[in-house]
């Protein structure tokens, strides 16, 4: 269920940690992510990241600050976003406030990208990576089921997913081929490891 590569280590006496949540579409980071969250509810010390997405608020999945494009580069140039990349013919943002609750000792969480974790890296240093995996049966099942996609559209996309992760980071891997429950529970164990004892 859960492979740990690298130091994992108890930061909750520490300055803050980010936490990148990374996988393939269809493994489930947005819902582990909320299971998490609502596992963790009421804590100080621990911040999820609303993201900034140039896709209409209305599109479902993840709970996200709408914008266009011209409000996107608006914010780029303003200096709003701590890391903004590209992906799948949209663009993401973290917003910059995530440097000073990092700065003020919070854990925080937020759904990356892992074609982005080099500015993720760059932007924080003491990071660690939550890579979520799922087997390909269980990502085109359900890819399909969102009815985004045409069945030759989803068998591209997991072709192109590479499940390596380039770059020296610190990573856990989750499976999520299972139950929400045994994922969820392994993903606020994971984060638990960087929260002070309430």
């Amino acid at each position: 269920m859960v492979h740990a590569a690298g130091s994992t280590g108890v930061k909750g006496d520490m300055a803050g940690h980010m936490v990148v949540v990374v996988g393939p579409s269809g493994a489930g980071k947005d819902t582990l992510m909320a299971y998490a969250a609502s596992h963790l509810n009421g804590r100080q010390d621990i911040a999820f990241v609303r993201r900034v997405i140039t896709r209409d608020g209305n599109a479902g999945g993840e709970d996200h600050d709408a914008v266009s494009e011209a409000e996107f580069d608006h914010m780029a140039e303003s200096g709003s976003f701590a890391v903004s990349w590209e992906a799948h013919g949209l663009r993401y943002g973290i917003p910059s406030r995530t440097l000073m609750q990092i700065a003020n000792g919070q854990l925080v969480i937020a759904n990356g990208s892992r074609s982005a974790l080099p500015r993720f890296k760059a932007a924080f240093p003491a990071m660690t990576v939550i890579n979520i995996t799922a087997r390909p049966e269980v990502l085109a099942e359900r890819l399909e089921a969102r009815g985004r996609e045409t069945r030759e559209e989803i068998l591209g996309r997991l072709e192109r997913s590479s499940p390596t992760l380039d770059g020296d980071y610190d990573v856990v891997t989750i499976d999520n081929s299972g139950t929400l429950e045994d994922a969820g529970n392994a993903l606020v164990e994971a984060l638990s490891n960087y929260l002070a004892i309430a």
